[in-house]
């Protein structure tokens, strides 16, 4: 994706370029204390094969902010004619003809591409199974933006599934732009992050290294970005493995450095073990702000998308 680019489609990380993150984040900082109606009369279809709620939630509510409007469905496998058989790029014949932007989450890594090969109006990756999730790593790298004030010269833990998770493998692809960012990846031995992730690391000349003890990593880390097994997406035998392996809990917390950030793409479960006044009273607590920036994020993207 050029400068002077708007892409028809949204489906991977790897399109944006770093001028196109900060004209993303000056337009989101804008909508924010000054939403328009730039998209009225437009439609934007929710279609969701996989559960969601900040996702799906936001890029509705993104639309109704900017005067748009939205038809959908929150599970598409059972209430939509897929349950009959209906194959996905049928759905996205026919949608296409219903609305000027479709917005798709899949279990099936790739399924987002294949609907852009037969849709007329512009689809946006919602996540396809352990493939990517774009718009994540969008609202991922503003919130790191506003928090730090920059993206550059940042030591970024990643901890969990990073095999199947793909919100991490989003996000690496966009910090991967950015200079003097040291990644380190904090995973059970079954779970590692995947090859292609490392050699587009390399690629890119960003440093990354692999480490086990989370303890010893936390008090170096600007950001640690906490994600949860994948139940869902992996056998029972490495979730068994992996659970409970590393968790963020008021011991550990102690260990972060004051001006550091915990992310999370949300939901949270059993990785991070908080009181609930901690986490909202201690400001090195960022992922509720996190999902907020989503909304405006996915704000700006789509009326960069879908006002050409």
């Amino acid at each position: 994706m050029q400068p002077s680019e708007k892409p028809k489609h949204i489906l991977e990380s790897q399109q944006f370029t770093k001028e196109n993150l900060y004209t993303l984040f000056q337009k989101a900082n804008q909508l924010r204390t000054n939403p328009t109606n730039s998209l009225k009369n437009k439609i934007i279809a929710t279609l969701f094969y996989e559960p969601s709620t900040r996702t799906r939630l936001s890029f509705e509510s993104a639309m109704l902010k900017l005067g748009g409007n939205v038809i959908g469905t929150e599970n598409a496998k059972e209430f939509s004619s897929a349950i009959k058989g209906e194959s996905l790029e049928d759905s996205i014949r026919v949608l296409s003809k219903y609305a000027d932007a479709i917005v798709i989450r899949h279990p099936e890594t790739g399924a987002a591409k294949q609907a852009s090969e037969v849709s007329t109006v512009p689809i946006i990756n919602a996540g396809d199974g352990k493939g990517q999730h774009p718009t994540q790593a969008l609202l991922d790298v503003y919130t790191i933006y506003r928090e730090f004030n920059k993206i550059e010269n940042l030591k970024i833990t990643m901890v969990g599934d990073l095999a199947s998770g793909r919100t991490v493998r989003s996000l690496c692809y966009l910090l991967g732009k950015f200079d003097n960012i040291e990644i380190i990846f904090v995973s059970p031995e079954n779970l590692k992050m995947n090859q292609d992730i490392k050699d587009y690391l390399q690629r890119h000349n960003t440093q990354f290294r692999e480490e086990t003890n989370l303890n010893n990593i936390l008090p170096q880390s600007d950001i640690i970005y906490m994600t949860r097994i994948q139940k869902e997406r992996i056998s029972l035998e490495d979730y068994e493995k992996a659970k409970g392996k590393y968790i963020i809990d008021s011991n550990n917390l102690q260990l972060i450095k004051p001006n550091a950030r915990i992310l999370h793409p949300l939901p949270h479960v059993e990785e991070i073990d908080l009181p609930i006044q901690t986490e909202t009273q201690d400001p090195r607590i960022a992922y509720f702000r996190q999902a907020e920036n989503g909304l405006y994020i996915r704000m700006a993207l789509l009326d960069e998308l879908m006002n050409n």
